[in-house]
């Protein structure tokens, strides 16, 4: 369900009080804007700063804004960035060294104090953040800077109103209407001349915030309405994927020849890893200055695409960029069901659209699906 009965109505005027309470909470509000020629994630400071009136178009290789004939302010899919760049950022310092007259110092990273305040989180990437969870925060080892930032992050989102053609969510059972790990949830109605929003709470400091708003009951008829924007929006899937028995599928089809055939589109750019929301392979790197006074280590992201990621003595483990396109999308789809006990995709299609050659990892499976079984030439490469 998009709503539940206790649903409350938010006039549009609101969503600038509530940008305005959760900065009076000490919270920085980031969400959607228009730049560069997409709808991405950045601070905000005003209701002004949301893409009202944008849509996006999204098909494989392919990513264009365009005008809507209203003024939504969340009547697009989902951009080229997510959330996981401020719960897990692409560069993170984690400490420094300095020399001193006895040897040298280490200086631990002070944690940021940045408290996340997301507007417009839709129900795929709330599942993505759910798995980034499991990832960093619920195994034996737990990231202490990740859970921090995560602990502390407030999250409204928003029930999706539009579905891109790349989007395939309901496959992944992950959207289009959000079910947990929000604050606030929203769903934005346009209908018989009216903009308004339908709001409910998660928890109980997203239940404090609401009450600083100004809201009433909603009606059966606004209830219903809401339903409809979200029963229409998994009407409009671009893509469907079959996961049925997926993890064995693709475990018996190592060595299909499918995987020869995407090898030879693939260039190895690592557009969709990095675009994934769920993505988290990272690597570490130590600079020094050139005096020798001066040392640090970062985290930066990384991906399975690249040639050293996979490289120990004697050399790369994934040689090529079969091997290295087969093991992205068999951990994604199958392995990390073993790993942590879920699929590593959510259906956001954000690897689809963002990939240059427009690769698409349903129609892969699809595939391999289609002709289950058949084997590769032992000539060929692995």
């Amino acid at each position: 369900m998009a709503m539940s009965d206790d649903a409350l109505r938010l006039e549009r005027s609101e969503l600038q009080r509530l940008i305005d309470a959760l900065a009076a909470r000490g919270y920085c509000v980031f969400g959607p804007t228009v730049r560069d020629g997409a709808i991405v994630y950045d601070e905000l400071s005003s209701m002004r700063d949301l893409p009202e009136g944008w849509t996006d178009e999204q098909d494989a290789g392919k990513y264009r804004l365009k005008r809507r004939a209203d003024r939504a302010l969340f009547g697009y899919a989902v951009g080229p960035h997510s959330w996981k760049k401020y719960l897990f950022p692409p560069e993170q310092r984690l400490w420094s060294a300095a020399r001193t007259a006895s040897g040298f110092e280490i200086r631990e990273e002070p944690p940021a104090s940045t408290r996340y305040a997301f507007l417009g989180v839709r129900s795929c990437e709330l599942h993505a953040i759910a798995i980034q969870d499991k990832v960093f925060m619920q195994g034996e080892y737990v990231d202490p800077g990740y859970a921090r930032r995560r602990k502390d992050a407030f999250i409204v989102a928003v029930n999706c109103g539009h579905a891109a053609g790349t989007c395939f969510c309901v496959s992944m059972n992950s959207g289009p209407a959000v079910s947990s790990g929000y604050d606030l949830a929203l769903t934005e109605v346009l209908n018989s001349g009216e903009h308004y929003f339908l709001v409910q709470s998660g928890s109980q400091r997203g239940a404090e915030v609401l009450e600083s708003l100004s809201h009433r009951a909603a009606s059966a008829p606004e209830i219903n309405a809401a339903h409809e924007v979200v029963e229409e929006t998994a009407r409009q899937m671009g893509r469907t994927l079959d996961t049925t028995e997926i993890n064995a599928l693709l475990h018996r089809n190592l060595e299909h020849p499918r995987w020869t055939e995407v090898a030879a589109r693939c260039i190895n750019c690592a557009n969709c890893t990095m675009a994934c929301p769920t993505c988290f392979c990272s690597t570490v790197e130590d600079t020094t200055d050139l005096t020798g006074e001066h040392a640090e280590r970062w985290r930066k992201w990384d991906s399975c695409f690249t040639m050293d990621f996979s490289h120990v003595h004697g050399g790369s483990v994934r040689s090529t960029g079969l091997s290295r396109y087969r093991q992205w999308m068999t951990h994604k789809l199958a392995t990390w069901h073993d790993q942590f006990g879920t699929s590593g995709c959510v259906g956001c299609g954000r690897c689809i659209t963002w990939c240059p050659v427009g690769i698409d990892l349903t129609e892969e499976t699809r595939a391999i699906r289609a002709s289950d079984g058949a084997s590769q030439s032992p000539a060929a490469e692995k």
